[in-house]
């Protein structure tokens, strides 16, 4: 597929038809997160996916519950997909203090992106989820307290229709040289 093609393609996906997603599709998706690149190497990601029904239904129950009870949703998605972080330490904390810049976080940003555009290609739809009860998520996959969880990835096989994109013009959004 052409690039331009699979971004117009991917999508933000909220309601999944009950079919399994397959381990090896997201293996592939892990290999394209795997080869983000990062600030000065430094990999600072991990994916915890889990895709065990079971599991999956406690993790999501547990997630989206109360104040996040918005993304429930995500129950119905095949796998969930928990994106951790290493925080910054050494050289790349001094310099994301000097520039006010969580490095770290547009590292792992850029990895979940190409975990869902690959997802994409895969013919899965995914949705990013930021709103989610953090402390629920490392205590039940056992994610250490000095880690940090960025989002959930919800990935299945989309049951709706794609949407038409309403994106910005090019001249709303860029300019060239001043």
């Amino acid at each position: 597929m052409m690039f331009l093609d699979l971004a117009k393609k991917r999508s933000s996906v909220r309601t999944f038809s009950p079919q399994p997603v397959a381990r090896d599709a997201l293996k592939r998706c892990v290999e394209a997160a795997r080869l983000a690149p990062s600030a000065c190497n430094s990999q600072p990601w991990s994916f915890v996916i889990v895709d065990d029904p079971r599991l999956k239904d406690a993790l999501a129950d547990a997630l989206f519950f109360g104040p996040y009870a918005m993304n429930r949703f995500a129950k119905q998605a095949g796998a969930l997909v928990v994106v951790v972080a290493e925080k910054p330490t050494g050289l790349m904390q001094v310099g994301s203090w000097l520039r006010k810049t969580p490095f770290f976080l547009i590292d792992v940003g850029i990895a979940a992106e190409h975990f869902v555009l690959q997802a994409t290609e895969e013919g899965l739809g995914t949705c990013w989820i930021g709103w989610f009860d953090e402390k629920a998520a490392k205590r039940l996959l056992g994610i250490h307290a000095s880690q940090r969880v960025c989002c959930v990835i919800a990935v299945g096989h989309p049951d709706e229709p794609p949407k038409e994109k309403i994106r910005k013009g090019q001249d709303a959004i860029s300019r060239f040289n001043v």
